[in-house]
C-alpha cells in the first residue's frame, strides 16, 4: 500500500541534502538544538524580566485613575497575551501533527501545555488582585474572566487527557482534536470586551490606534511580554527534551560534538 510521505520521513533526506529548518522535524536532530538554545533563552528571559519589572515598578509613573494598583497589569496583561498565544501555538502543532503525522509536533504540543496553564492561572490570579481594589470584588462573572477560566479548563483537560492513557498515539490524537475544538474560545476572550457589556477595560495597546498609556508604560509591558515569551520557549524546549528522551531514547542519545563535550 502506498503511503504518503510525512515530515518525519522527509527530514532525514532534507538533512542529507543540506536542507534548512525542515530537518529539525526529526526529534534526533531537534534534541541537541534545543539543548543549545535553552540557556540563551533562559538568560534573555531573566534579563528582560528584570528590566521590565524595574521599568514597571520603579520608573513608570503612578496612574492618575488607578493609582499604584495598576502596576499589577504589567504582569497581568503579558500573562494574558501569552495564555492565548501559547494555546494557538499548541493548536497549530496539533494541526501539523494530524495532517503530516509529525512526532515532534505532538511532542511540542504536549510540552507547551503546562506553561500555557501556568500563564492562564497567573492571568486569573493577578486579575483578582487587580479587581478587588478596582471593582470591589475578587471575581465577577465577566465575559472575559469567564472565557479565560474556560481556557484554563481547556489546558487542564488537555493535560488530563494526555495522562489518562499510556497509548501515546491515542493521547496525541485525542489531545490534538480537543485543542482544535477549543480554538474558538481564543477570539471570544480577545473580543469579549467589544461583543458584550463587560466590566473589563478594553485593550490599551492595539495595532490600529496609538496606545492609551504613556510610552514608558508600554515599554514595561512589552519587556514583560518578551520575557514571558522567551521563558515559554526555554521551558517548552526543556520539557520536549524530556519527552523525546522518554519516547525515543535513541533520538535523545544524538549529540552534537559541542553538546557531547
Amino acid at each position: 500500500m502506498h503511503k504518503h510521505p510525512t515530515l518525519d520521513s522527509i527530514a532525514p533526506a532534507a538533512s542529507a541534502a543540506g536542507g534548512g529548518w525542515l530537518r529539525y522535524a526529526s526529534p534526533a536532530l531537534f534534541y541537541p538544538l534545543a539543548g543549545r538554545l535553552i540557556p540563551w533563552l533562559a538568560l534573555a528571559a531573566a534579563l528582560l524580566a528584570c528590566a521590565g519589572l524595574y521599568v514597571g515598578l520603579a520608573v513608570a509613573p503612578t496612574d492618575s485613575q488607578q493609582g499604584e494598583v495598576y502596576r499589577i497589569l504589567f504582569i497581568h496583561v503579558a500573562a494574558a497575551w501569552m495564555s492565548m498565544f501559547l494555546y494557538l501555538v499548541m493548536a497549530l502543532y496539533a494541526a501539523l501533527g494530524l495532517v503530516f503525522h509529525t512526532r515532534l509536533s505532538f511532542m511540542m504540543m504536549r510540552a507547551l501545555a503546562p506553561t500555557g496553564a501556568l500563564f492562564t492561572f497567573l492571568t486569573l490570579w493577578t486579575g483578582a488582585l487587580w479587581g478587588k481594589p478596582t471593582w470591589g470584588a475578587w471575581w465577577v462573572w465577566d465575559a472575559r474572566l469567564t472565557s479565560e477560566l474556560i481556557l484554563l479548563f481547556l489546558y487542564l483537560g488537555f493535560m488530563a487527557l494526555q495522562a489518562a492513557t499510556e497509548d501515546t498515539q491515542r493521547a496525541d490524537r485525542g489531545g490534538a482534536i480537543l485543542l482544535l475544538a477549543g480554538v474558538i474560545n481564543v477570539p471570544i476572550i480577545y473580543f469579549s470586551v467589544r461583543w458584550w457589556n463587560t466590566l473589563h477595560q478594553g485593550a490599551s495597546i492595539n495595532l490600529t490606534a496609538a496606545p492609551s498609556m504613556a510610552n514608558i508604560m508600554v515599554a514595561a509591558m512589552l519587556l514583560m511580554v518578551a520575557a514571558f515569551w522567551l521563558y515559554s520557549a526555554a521551558a517548552a524546549l526543556a520539557r520536549v527534551r524530556d519527552i523525546i528522551a522518554e519516547r525515543e531514547p535513541g533520538a535523545a542519545r544524538a549529540r552534537t560534538p559541542r553538546e557531547a563535550r
